[in-house]
């Protein structure tokens, strides 16, 4: 069994925490692993294998977290744009033996009660050989309006699947027994699969098969962006669970949550004997029952009570618990006027990490950190200057037609206009400071001319 991880999504309800370059499956949010590491864990006690679908930044993210897991061999679906879920899993289904069974999850869900996860995939798996498309349904522990609802029929058949509800309806659905939560994952034969979605959907089985064609493939299939364009957008539920007449559900009580908003993050994380989540940077007079998170700062409460405090250094959010959801409306206002929604201090790169220390008009300081054996793109920049002091490692500097060794204490200067590229070709990291000014400091202000990693021109070093 093949496990197809999703890793789309920015998990919007999720920020300040949750950035477009840093969403919520890949912050280390449990015991210093993310949701999508324990994905791979739990789902690698399963499947014989993995196959990977992401965006180009994600697909980085993924390398460096399963690296540290030792699971560094896997296939990989690089999407330049999200064409939402059943584009995606039909160009997996597309590169995989039309008998193999796969399991499609997101890879941003907790499942805590691993050992009925099993039982319910073994069940799913035997549905799946009988040519079924499965789906699981989560029992519902209270009558949540925020999921859409699976009702279920005798047999593991659907009856229905129902959008999101309101509050009274909900309390009807779980009423009646035979309503689940739709959880999002999948299990079914790979041709099985395709041959739904050319029958319910024929525009995006085409379109995908046209784009797969055109991709290289090589464990890292990267399609183009025309062809991606060119595919139909539509989720696998509406592109073909709810047409097929083969859909099946197996009813799963499995400690589940899609950890969607802090309401739902704050019960999944350890708290203290007052109810406040557990933070060393936590002080706490009096305060009872709030989610209090924050890594870089000290955070005093004096008589607060079910509050969610979220401290990520560039921003802060402080909500009542219960109104959480209400965040995408804040990011919908930071998008106006910042790109807080958007990357955090911390930016991740394929070669290593930079750290805004300082951003003013006319001039940025970062701290830049280099990963052994990698490099920065070759650029230039029209708007800015830059000195680079290196505080540790060796960097190997090219400006221009010149290439040399800076160490330690050591700085070198690069005029605006001019090609440059930085590399560490030694064993350690290289850090160092980076210096910028100009008129204009933004991310955007970058040619870029050469690329080890096959990223196209666009706001990133």
């Amino acid at each position: 069994m093949t496990n197809i991880i999703l890793c789309g999504g920015s998990g919007t309800r999720l920020w300040p925490i949750s950035r477009t370059l840093m969403p919520k499956q890949f912050v280390k949010l449990f015991d210093n692993k993310s949701l999508f590491q324990l994905t791979v864990e739990r789902n690698s006690l399963i499947c014989d294998s993995q196959f990977i679908v992401s965006n180009a930044e994600q697909y980085f993210l993924a390398l460096d977290q399963l690296e540290e897991l030792h699971k560094e061999k896997n296939r990989y679906l690089l999407e330049p744009i999200g064409r939402n879920t059943a584009p995606a899993i039909a160009l997996a289904c597309m590169q995989l033996d039309p008998q193999e069974i796969v399991l499609v999850t997101p890879s941003d869900h907790l499942i805590k009660d691993e050992v009925e996860y099993a039982k319910v995939l073994e069940k799913a798996q035997e549905l799946a050989q009988e040519d079924n498309l499965v789906t699981f349904g989560i029992t519902p522990s209270f009558a949540e309006t925020g999921f859409g609802y699976i009702e279920a029929g005798d047999s593991n058949a659907v009856q229905a699947f129902h959008e999101k509800p309101d509050q009274q309806t909900a309390q009807t659905y779980v009423d009646a027994g035979n309503y689940y939560w739709n959880s999002g994952m999948f299990c079914f034969k790979a041709g099985v699969f395709l041959e739904e979605l050319q029958k319910y959907s024929p525009k995006i089985y085409e379109t995908s098969l046209k784009a797969l064609e055109k991709s290289n493939d090589e464990n890292l299939t990267r399609i183009k962006h025309e062809d991606m364009m060119a595919i139909p957008e539509d989720s696998i539920d509406y592109a073909v669970m709810e047409k097929s007449t083969k859909v099946k559900v197996v009813p799963s009580d499995i400690a589940w949550s899609d950890v969607g908003s802090f309401d739902s993050l704050y019960e999944e994380l350890p708290q203290d004997e007052n109810g406040n989540t557990q933070n060393k940077n936590h002080i706490s007079i009096d305060s009872k029952n709030n989610l209090i998170y924050g890594k870089q700062r000290k955070i005093a409460t004096v008589d607060i009570e079910d509050l969610i405090v979220v401290d990520t250094g560039d921003a802060i959010l402080i909500s009542k618990k219960g109104s959480s959801q209400k965040v995408k409306q804040v990011v919908a206002e930071v998008k106006k006027t910042t790109q807080l929604h958007n990357i955090h201090l911390t930016g991740y790169r394929p070669w290593g990490t930079y750290t805004v220390l300082e951003d003013t008009p006319g001039y940025k300081i970062k701290r830049i950190e280099v990963k052994p054996g990698k490099r920065l793109s070759l650029q230039k920049h029209y708007h800015r200057n830059e000195h680079w002091i290196v505080v540790s490692g060796t960097a190997t500097v090219t400006v221009g037609d010149e290439t040399k060794l800076v160490r330690p204490n050591e700085s070198t200067y690069i005029r605006m206009g001019e090609i440059h590229r930085l590399a560490n070709e030694g064993k350690i990291p290289v850090i160092l400071i980076e210096a910028q000014v100009g008129e204009y400091t933004g991310e955007d202000d970058i040619v870029r001319v050469d690329d080890d990693y096959k990223r196209d021109i666009s706001n990133e070093n």
